[in-house]
Order: structure tokens, then sequence, then C-alpha cells
């Protein structure tokens, strides 16, 4: 990758169509081992150095990147790589929205989930509550006003599903 500092037309031209051939070597997707497509890639593919490629051919590197750009643009990605990047960063997006998402459902879950607890808390205790209270009245009532209160079929002992079982 010498460089001399001046150059024949004959040379300028053979190393302007090597950059040129790198630029569509690398922007139609043969991207080199170890490389990427980007302009470090291109000045090696071309047997120039990076400084060169910036000082002399600054022209074709502008063309490489607007080139590389427009490719990008419309959705075409010439380095497999990146596109894989670029793939991986747009599903790491959606997860991470989609984990928000779920985290704030989730929230609203336990939210739910605790008002329902409590909910059946108190009915609980209510039940609890009525229970003594008429465990109290059954110990406190006195009999002929509870043999009052039965239903007709009950006092008669007429009514089937209350008779005792005498089958035993």
């Amino acid at each position: 990758m010498q460089e001399t500092l001046a150059h024949s037309p004959e040379q300028r031209d053979q190393i302007e169509r090597r950059i040129r051939a790198a630029i569509d070597r690398l922007l139609s997707g043969q991207i080199p081992t170890g490389g990427s497509c980007d302009v470090k890639t291109l000045a090696r593919e071309a047997g120039i150095s990076r400084a060169a490629l910036y000082r002399t051919w600054g022209h074709l590197k502008d063309e490489f990147e607007k080139r590389r750009a427009a490719s990008w643009a419309v959705g075409r990605q010439p380095d497999p790589r990146e596109a894989r990047i670029a793939r991986l960063r747009d599903r790491n997006q959606r997860l991470t929205n989609k984990l928000a998402r779920t985290h704030t459902e989730f929230n609203q879950l336990k939210e739910r989930h605790q008002l329902a607890l409590s909910a059946l808390a108190a009915k609980d205790d209510e039940l609890q509550r009525l229970r003594r209270e008429l465990s109290t009245f059954r110990r406190t009532a006195p009999a002929p006003f509870l043999a009052s209160r039965r239903l007709p079929a009950q006092q008669t002992g007429t009514d089937p599903a209350l008779r005792p079982d005498r089958s035993h």
C-alpha cells in the first residue's frame, strides 16, 4: 500500500477503477472476512491507505457513503452482519416494548388481586360476625320463640327432607 506523492494518469485511473470496483463489491454484499461495509474496508479492498482515500480520493469515499446510505434508506443492507444487527435491534425494541406492556398489565393485575383479596377478607369478616351473632342469638333466645319461628312443615314434621333418618 506504498503510495508515491505523484501518480501518472494511468496509475490514477487504475486506482480509481480499483476503488470503484471495491465500492461495487461492498455494496453488492461481498464483504470480506473480518470486514464490513465501511470506509476502512473500502480502502483495504482497493489496496490504498485510509488516509489516501480521505485525502486524494475523497470524492469516491463520499460517493460510497452516499450509495451506502441510499441502500440503507430503501431497506437494503449490503453488509449481512449490519442487517442482522439492525434486525436484532428492532426485535430487541419490540421485546422491550412488550416487556413494558406486560409489566404494566402485571402491576394492574396485582392491584386488582389486592382489591379482590380485601373484598374477600371483608366478606369473610362479615360472615364470621354473622355466625357469631347467630350463635349468640341461638344461645340467648327462649325456646318458645325459636319454636314459633319454624316453618309449618318443620313444626309438624311432615316435611320428608327434615325427618330424621331412621334407617340406621
